[in-house]
Parts: C-alpha cells; sequence; structure tokens
C-alpha cells in the first residue's frame, strides 16, 4: 500500500494519516475483531463527539486507499486493517527509505548515522554486523 503524502512536522501515525483516520487505524489495529463504523465511533466518542456519517466516510477512504477491509455481515459493514501496525510501519519506513536515498544518495545515509549518535549500543552493533554481511555478499 501506497501512502503518497509524509508529513514531516506531525508525530506517530499523523505522519501517513490524519488525525481522524490515525485514531481509527489505532483503534482497528488494538480491536480483538473486525469493528462496525458504530464501534469505531462509540470507541471514538469516549475522547470527544464524532458524527457516524464523519467516521464512515475516513473508514471508506481508508477501504479505498487499500489500508482496511471492508466485509459484510448480513447487512452491517465490518473493517479490519489489511496489515498489523508494525508490518505498516516497517513497509512506510522501508518506502520513505528508498525513496530518500534514490533520491539524495549518500547524504541520506550520513544524516541518519548522525541521528543515531545517542542509541543504545546494540542498534550500533547490529548495524555493523549488517555492514559486514553486506562487504562479505558484494560480488
Amino acid at each position: 500500500m501506497k501512502i503518497n503524502h509524509f508529513k514531516y512536522d506531525e508525530i506517530g501515525l499523523n505522519r501517513f494519516f490524519g488525525s481522524l483516520e490515525a485514531k481509527v487505524m489505532e483503534l482497528l489495529w488494538s480491536a480483538d475483531g473486525d469493528l462496525s463504523i458504530k464501534e469505531v465511533q462509540f470507541r471514538l466518542e469516549k475522547d470527544k463527539p464524532v458524527n457516524f456519517n464523519t467516521v464512515m466516510t475516513v473508514m471508506n477512504r481508508l477501504v479505498d486507499k487499500g489500508i482496511l477491509q471492508k466485509r459484510h455481515q448480513g447487512r452491517l459493514s465490518l473493517y479490519r486493517p489489511v496489515q498489523s501496525k508494525e508490518a505498516f510501519i516497517d513497509e512506510q519506513s522501508r518506502k520513505l527509505t528508498e525513496n530518500l536515498l534514490d533520491e539524495f544518495g549518500g547524504v541520506v545515509i550520513n544524516h541518519m548515522l548522525d541521528a543515531i549518535k545517542e542509541v543504545d549500543e546494540s542498534l550500533i552493533q547490529r548495524l555493523e554486523a549488517r555492514l559486514q554481511q553486506l562487504k562479505k555478499d558484494s560480488p
């Protein structure tokens, strides 16, 4: 699935989604199964009132974007995420990294390395091991 807009100035899922979309996705990812629009609306209203039609529009747009699946159970429409939150973040992070590398090359890697100065030692060890593996695998 492709997210067309990445918002650098936002935090968390709001980088990929509008604020209501992000809340809907969090609810669906944390649910124990499929949810109806009414169930999502009810859970969202614990924070503040939200219109049923607004929730329906957002959820159906997420279906159109390929982020949610919709199935019918009688007259009821039930929704679930196409992939887990972890898989979504992994896929979007990979695509963003690939796009940045394709467009800006090595400068992106330098900035990434600069950004991990204060990261735990185990990450640095995993990066070093990965680099060694890449050196072994290259022709």
